[in-house]
This record gives C-alpha cells, sequence and structure tokens, in this order.
C-alpha cells in the first residue's frame, strides 16, 4: 500500500480525482451493447447558481448514475441548462439599464447580442459548480435550450401541433405580469396572503334618491365596470331589478344584471362587473354579453380610461381614488381584509387580469394517455402522494397559454403576410413560410413578410428535453434517440410537477407514444430549522460552494442526504455537514489503523477474528440486500442511513476492534487480507454516496490499472447470509457494552480482568470476543464463593459479575430498589393494557402478543433483580 496523510484533506483529494474521472472519459456514455440507465438533469436555468436545492436534487442523481455504473449499466446523465425566457431577459434589460440603454431603442437583434453575450459570460457556472459537488455528468453531452438542434426541435414541434390542429390564436382573459410586461400561464401565478382593506363604495341608482353599496378590493377598477351584478334569489335587491346605476367618478350609467353566481354572503351581495380586469368577470360579461374597458397600459399604471389617473400606477391610485370616493361621500366604509393575491412566480410582481391575444395549445388530448400511464404504473411516482396532486390537474387541465411578450427564447413560426390578426401562416423557415404565403398574398416578398414578435414559454422547450436532448424530434430514428429513450429515473422537485414533469409524459406520448421515463422521484424542499424555506431573500441559504470548502464535497453529499426521504422537506442544519465530514474522517482514520499494522505471515488466526470476519461478512450481505431494496423504493436516504451503521458502528467501532492486534505486537496475514477484502467491498458500497474519499482509499490500497479504477468496479452484488449469526452478534454487543457500564459505574479499570458467570442454560456465541473486548479473564456458569454480583440481562441470557472491591452495599441496594420499582410501574401499564377486554380482542394479533411478552419478560427481570437484592 503506498502512503497515506495523518489527516485527510477533501480539497486535494477532490481536485485530483474529478481531473481522473475526466481525463479517463468515465462519465461519456456511447450506445453499445450494454443495457443503458439514462438520467436527464432538470436544466437549471441560465441564470442560476447552486442553491440548496440544486444541491440536494443533483447529489441524489449522482448517487443513482454511478451507482448504475458500477452495475453494470451504460450509464449516461445528460447535462444542459435553460434558457430561462422571463429570468434571462430581466437580468439583460437591468444590465442594459444600468448603463442607460432600453431594449427597443436598440431593437431585437442588437438586444440578443446582448442575451447571449450575457449568457457566454454567466451560463455556465453552475455546471461548473455541480462538478465541485462530484457529479458525473456527460459532459460532452451538455445542452442548452436554445442550442441549435433544440431550438429547431421546438420549431418543428410547434409547426406539428398547429398542423394537427391543437395550436390556435385567440383574446382570452390571461396573467399579465406588468414588471416582466408578458402574460403568464396558471402555473406561474403563485398566491399569496395579504393584508388590504375592502371598500364599500357607493352606485348612485338611476331615477332614484337612493345608493347601492358595492364591497371591493380594487376600487380603482370602477374606470372599468361595466355592470353590477345581484342574486336572483336575494330578497333584499329585488327592487333593483331591470334598473341603472351611475359609476362613481366617471359617471357612466350601467346595468344591473342578475346572476346565481353572485355570493350573497360576500361583502353586500353585489358585485361590480370589470370584464377586462377579472377571470370571473370576465367569465360573466361574455355570459351576458358587456362591454370590455381596458384601464391599464402594460406596466399597470392606469391608461386614458382612467381619466385624471392617467399614468399613476394602480396601487397609487388604490390610495387616491378612496381618498376622492370619501370626499365626495361616495365611499360608505373601509374595513381591513386578508385575501389572496395573485403574484408572479418569476418576478414576485402582482398579476393583473387582462384581455390578450396569444397563443394557445389545446391539452385534453395529450392529457389523458399521461394520465393513464400513472394510474396504470407504467410510470410510476415516488412518493405516491403525488399521484392524487397529478390526477387531479390532468382531469382538470385547461389550454396552454403558450406565448410570451419578450425577445429571448423561441420564436413563434408565424409568418404575417398582411395586416390582419389571421393573415399568418406556420413554417419552419422564413423560406418555406413564403411559399405558403404567397398563396394567399401574391404581393408578398420575403422582406415584407413579419415573424411575430412574441416568444414561446420557456416550458415548451422544457416539455421535449429528454427526446430533445437526443435529437429525437428532428431524426426520430436514429441510434441515440432509440437507445436511450426512454429514460430511466427523473429526480425533481413537486413544484415543478404541472410544469414540466406532466408535459413531459404528454410530450413522450404525443411524439414517440412512450413515457419519457419510468420512475419521477420527488425530492422535498430544503428548510432551514426553523422549517422556513431556503431563499437567499431571507438569507437562511448557506453557499453551498462555501459548505464544500469547508465540509468536502463527501461530508456535504452526505449531510444534505441523511435526512432527506423521499417527497418530505429537508430540515438543513449545517450540522448535518460537520456529520458527514466527521464520517469522512472516521473512514479514513480507520484505514490508516490498518496500514499501522505489521503483518506476520507465520502467525496463525485467532478464534475471535475468525468469528469477526465470518458475522461482518454477513452483516454487509444483508445490508447489501437492504440497500437494494431501499434503492427500488427510492428511499435513498435510508440506504445511506444503513450503510453509515455499517460502516461507523459495525466495521469500524466493533470488527476493528475484535481484529486489531495487540500494542506491539502483529496482526496475521489471513485476518489483514480479509480486513482489506472487507474495506474494499465497503469502498464500492460508498462509492456512490462518497466519490472521493471512497476512490482515493481504493487507489491507496494498491497499484491498479485505470480500467481497475472504483468508479467503473461492479458493485457488491446479493449473497445469501446467516440471519442468526447476526443477531447473535448483537447479543455479543450488549453483553460487552452492559459489562463495560458496569466497569464504568463502579470505576473499575479497562484493565483490570473480570470473571463472567453465565447463568442461562443456553450455548454463549462469540465467548472469544466477549473476552478480548469486555477483558474478561474467564467466562463460568458457577457462583463464586457466593460473593455479591452484579447481575443483568440481555435479552433472556442472564449474567453476573462478582464484585472484586469493596462495594457501598446501601448505594447498590438503593439502585436494585429503583429499578424494581420502575419495572414494576411499567408492568402495572402492561397489566392495564392486558386487562382491558377492548384491546385484547379489539388490537391485532401481533400487538397484544408483543405486549405478554413485555410482561414475561418483566417478570423475569423483577425476579433476577429481587434475587440479587436478597444477596445484598
Amino acid at each position: 500500500m503506498s502512503e497515506i496523510t495523518a489527516k485527510y484533506t477533501p480539497k486535494n483529494v477532490e481536485n485530483k480525482w474529478y481531473k481522473f474521472w475526466m481525463e479517463n472519459n468515465f462519465f461519456h456514455s456511447e450506445p453499445n451493447d450494454k443495457k443503458p440507465y439514462t438520467i436527464v438533469i432538470p436544466p437549471p436555468n441560465v441564470t442560476g447558481v447552486l442553491h440548496m436545492g440544486h444541491m440536494l436534487n443533483n447529489t441524489i442523481q449522482d448517487v443513482l448514475i454511478r451507482r448504475a455504473r458500477m452495475l453494470g449499466f451504460n450509464a449516461c446523465w445528460v447535462p444542459g441548462t435553460d434558457h430561462a425566457s422571463i429570468a434571462t431577459e430581466a437580468k439583460v434589460v437591468n444590465k442594459l439599464k444600468e448603463e442607460g440603454i432600453s431594449k427597443f431603442d436598440i431593437g431585437r437583434e442588437k438586444f440578443l447580442e446582448h442575451a447571449w453575450e450575457w449568457t457566454h459570460t454567466h451560463g455556465g457556472i453552475i455546471l461548473e459548480q455541480l462538478k465541485k459537488l462530484g457529479c458525473s455528468c456527460d459532459w460532452d453531452r451538455t445542452k442548452f435550450t436554445l442550442d441549435g438542434d433544440l431550438y429547431n426541435s421546438v420549431i418543428k414541434c410547434f409547426v406539428d401541433l398547429y398542423n394537427r390542429g391543437y395550436i390556435y390564436k385567440g383574446n382570452k382573459m390571461i396573467n399579465w405580469d406588468p414588471e416582466a410586461k408578458t402574460n403568464i400561464s396558471d402555473e406561474e401565478v403563485i398566491y399569496k396572503e395579504q393584508n388590504g382593506k375592502l371598500y364599500f363604495v357607493r352606485y348612485k341608482v338611476i331615477g332614484e334618491d337612493n345608493y347601492v353599496i358595492v364591497a371591493t378590493t380594487r376600487p380603482e377598477t370602477i374606470f372599468g365596470d361595466t355592470a353590477l351584478c345581484i342574486n336572483p334569489n336575494d330578497e333584499r335587491y329585488k327592487y333593483l331589478k331591470g334598473k341603472k346605476v351611475i359609476v362613481p367618478i366617471c359617471n357612466r350609467e350601467i346595468p344591473i344584471i342578475e346572476d346565481d353566481y353572485v355570493d350573497t354572503e360576500f361583502g353586500t351581495g353585489v358585485l361590480k362587473i370589470t370584464p377586462a380586469h377579472d377571470m370571473n368577470d370576465y367569465n360573466l360579461g361574455k355570459k351576458h354579453q358587456l362591454a370590455t374597458i381596458d384601464i391599464f397600459n402594460d406596466n399597470a399604471t392606469l391608461n386614458e380610461n382612467g381619466m385624471h389617473y392617467k399614468g399613476k400606477d394602480r396601487f397609487v391610485v388604490r390610495k387616491e381614488i378612496a381618498r376622492e370616493l370619501k370626499e365626495k361621500n361616495l365611499l360608505e366604509k373601509e374595513e381591513n381584509y386578508v385575501n389572496k393575491v395573485g403574484t408572479s412566480e418569476r418576478t414576485g410582481a402582482v398579476i393583473e387580469p387582462k384581455i390578450s391575444i396569444q397563443w394557445f395549445m389545446k391539452m385534453k388530448d395529450f392529457a389523458k394517455p399521461a394520465l393513464d400511464a400513472v394510474l396504470k404504473d407504467e410510470l410510476k411516482l415516488y412518493p405516491e402522494k403525488f399521484v392524487t396532486t397529478y390526477r387531479n390537474w390532468l382531469e382538470d387541465i385547461h389550454d396552454w397559454n403558450i406565448s410570451r411578450q419578450l425577445w429571448w427564447g423561441h420564436r413563434i413560426p408565424a409568418y404575417y403576410y398582411g395586416t390582419g390578426e389571421n393573415d399568418f401562416v406556420i413554417a419552419q423557415t422564413k423560406e418555406e413560410a413564403l411559399k405558403l404565403a404567397l398563396e394567399k398574398n401574391s404581393d408578398i416578398t420575403i422582406d415584407t413578410l413579419r415573424q411575430e414578435e412574441d416568444v414561446l414559454d420557456t416550458w415548451f422547450s422544457s416539455w421535449l428535453w429528454p427526446i430533445s436532448v437526443f435529437n429525437g424530434i428532428n431524426e426520430p430514428d436514429n441510434k441515440e434517440i432509440n437507445y436511450y429513450y426512454p429514460t430511466q429515473d427523473l429526480v425533481t422537485g413537486p413544484d415543478i410537477i404541472f410544469f414540466w414533469v406532466a408535459r413531459m409524459v404528454m410530450a413522450g406520448y404525443a411524439f414517440r407514444n412512450e413515457k419519457p421515463f419510468s420512475n419521477v422521484y420527488f425530492t422535498g424542499i430544503v428548510r432551514d430549522k426553523l422549517r422556513r424555506k431556503m431563499s437567499k431573500q431571507l438569507g437562511n441559504s448557506p453557499d453551498p460552494l462555501h459548505l464544500i470548502e469547508e465540509y468536502g464535497a463527501d461530508g456535504v453529499r452526505v449531510g444534505v442526504l441523511l435526512s432527506s426521504s423521499a417527497g418530505n422537506d429537508l430540515m438543513f442544519d449545517e450540522e448535518l455537514c460537520l456529520q458527514g465530514r466527521n464520517f469522512a474522517n472516521k473512514i479514513w482514520n480507520s484505514f490508516r489503523l490498518l496500514k499501522s499494522w505489521n503483518i506476520d505471515s507465520s502467525k496463525s488466526q485467532t478464534v475471535e477474528s475468525k468469528e469477526a470476519i465470518s458475522w461482518l461478512k454477513n452483516k454487509i450481505a444483508k445490508t447489501v440486500v437492504d440497500i437494494n431494496t431501499d434503492f427500488e423504493k427510492y428511499r435513498i436516504s435510508d440506504a445511506l442511513m444503513s450503510l453509515y451503521k455499517l460502516v461507523w458502528d459495525d466495521y469500524c467501532s466493533w470488527y476493528l476492534e475484535v481484529v486489531k492486534p495487540p500494542f506491539g505486537e502483529s496482526i496475521d496475514e489471513k485476518t489483514f487480507l480479509d480486513t482489506i477484502a472487507i474495506l474494499e467491498d465497503l469502498l464500492k458500497l460508498l462509492h456512490p454516496f462518497m466519490p472521493f474519499i471512497s476512490e482515493e482509499i481504493w487507489q491507496t490500497i494498491k497499484e491498479r490499472d485505470v480500467q481497475e479504477s472504483l468508479i467503473i468496479t461492479t458493485c457488491v452484488s446479493e449473497d445469501s447470509f446467516d440471519e442468526t449469526m447476526i443477531s447473535n452478534f448483537e447479543i455479543t454487543k450488549e453483553i460487552i457494552s452492559s459489562i463495560r457500564n458496569f466497569r464504568s459505574e463502579k470505576g473499575i479499570s479497562p484493565k483490570e480482568e473480570l470473571i463472567l458467570i453465565f447463568k442461562s442454560n443456553q450455548q454463549l456465541d462469540n465467548i472469544d470476543i466477549i473476552k478480548k473486548l469486555a477483558n474478561i479473564s474467564e467466562i463460568t456458569d458457577k457462583i463464586i464463593d457466593d460473593k455479591p454480583s452484579y447481575t443483568f440481562l440481555v435479552g433472556k441470557l442472564e449474567f453476573a459479575i462478582p464484585f472484586t472491591q469493596t462495594i457501598d452495599t446501601e448505594a447498590e441496594k438503593s439502585k436494585i430498589i429503583e429499578d424494581i420499582a420502575y419495572l414494576e410501574g411499567f408492568l402495572k401499564s402492561v397489566n392495564a393494557k392486558l386487562s382491558n377486554e377492548k384491546f385484547v380482542n379489539g388490537a391485532p394479533e401481533k400487538v397484544v402478543e408483543m405486549e405478554k411478552k413485555k410482561q414475561s419478560d418483566t417478570l423475569e427481570k423483577i425476579s433476577i433483580l429481587k434475587e440479587s437484592l436478597k444477596k445484598l
């Protein structure tokens, strides 16, 4: 074995081995005769930097891909980034603003030059950061959603869907983001509770000296009112049927209509209808053929319909109009009110409902096969609770608003040959569009043909990701798509189950008649100890790169995984990373211990070493089965915890203590070689979780050929194991721990030999191990000179240790009396359960049997303690 440093230094090890893996092309995959195992990365925004959510998500993906590689699969993890239309455009707009430049002043082409320049400068940051974490992506396959082949895929998909009648242009109510100045989909609207006010506004009834009171949270929208509405069954307002009122301030006449949509319990039971600025009002407006008055500019200031408030922000107007209404005696009262307000997921701006001409996609036909795939278990979601969420959305799916009023993105391939909204043709290229347009308008030229200004929703490219990264849209029958698709596992957050997951499933069936992946593993949200979501705004999110610097990549990987059960939120605490680092140090120090041993080839193997080796090999075999089961059920955290206990407790704390030679002596060659073989198996199991330290120790054990590198070594396979031997060793541990506790309580030196009396008529296993680790000179079944002794039970096995020194008899008595009192209290509660007929007859048989066992065990312990008390 080569030399090993006294201290494990992650930084030196991580850089060295990542470079080694890259140089030897271990991450790269090409189609071959092996069975593929494929993961496509949820592409992070090109604007992004590594945060704790990425850390968790990508660690899990790397664990899965490294394990698959060691299991003999042709493992392919495709990395990439998303162009993120709204987020990236906002970054570039802000950068230009700082330079005193407006995007509208420089025009589309110049703006896109700036956007590409920004992307080339900042866009690869997060992928480089993933390398620090140890992510073994196939970097040669890195994709960007605006790459030429992916761009062409999106456009081809749009043209195909339009020609099949699924895409259309329509004038509908949409969600307008006044900060990004684009519409967004329903799924991108986040509803947040806000403290506001309910304003009770007075509308004058025409022809009467009377007012109707209407409650509204948005008095600034009265300029867009085109009706008031009452419930036809509301007795209070029957007198208003067929009448008209005057809209305050703008003095416009509007009718009073009737509809049972009105909630008679809300406000005053009279509803103001503003069809241009509320989704429900829009639907009522269409039903009752009301006029539509748009009062907002794109930046949410009021337009000319807002009269003297023209040009002012909507929230400024809200306060000012309340004052004006009060001055004109048109405001009855104000009340504090908490309501949910729609905000933009990307910018945080309050959404403004707006009627607009946009592009839409019909979704009903695509939803059915995507839903059937999950309900029929062709595609599995982990944890299963998300099946309900998935089903509910697909069963109530609406047409997808796919256009965005942005410049950065996939430009919609609609080309206008006339001035009308519907004077367009759809084509993949401008040249193809010209041929089609000439059939409509013979005067059109390629220079006068105008392409649609809008781009497609970012998710319209992302939904093709598992197909487009293998060029499966442009070339549906190419070698790569046929080999790698469908992929195996998708690891993502439940917050994008609608945006991305469900849509990818729909795209898979729409374009390849096949699911895009077999399993979806939903991670939880990373939260702090106070259960708050980690975010830059709250300042409660540590920098993952700083964590890696402090604790090492392996330490951080272990830290985030240990408390990360599928679908449940992760309560992150930096102490977890410290725990991970300590685990790495424990492994390192245990290896240093091995290296410090001198080998004596003439020495025979001891009995205790044989027992320990046999036990640990069986324990490893059992753990392999447990870990494989955990992976099958996507319990990654549980798999790591099983391995953590195996290495820290079983291997380091017990096994090495048994086999290590006494101080100054040598170890026999057989035990040493067996220990190295055991360590190599543990390193194979550890590698997916802790790739750096495992490779470092693996390569330090002996010089190996490149093709023997741990990253591509075959993983430990399942084997049979002796469950009895494993459970017997657990008893051995308890016996040794009880003796050590006795020494500690009585202040007896570990170096002082003790005698152990074994009182049960059963076989005692691992006697030599008990003698060595507990420093027992003799194990006997005979009482020694009727001396007072310390008695203890391990299961039903009874042991005693004769006192070798003067003891405080009264203190011993007190302790035993205290223990008896505790057990009698416990017995009382068990007896109460067993004497309860409802419990005995109603509880499962196993539960009742468990209580009966508790009863008999407790009675036996009390009996032994009372016997010990007599002797004292």
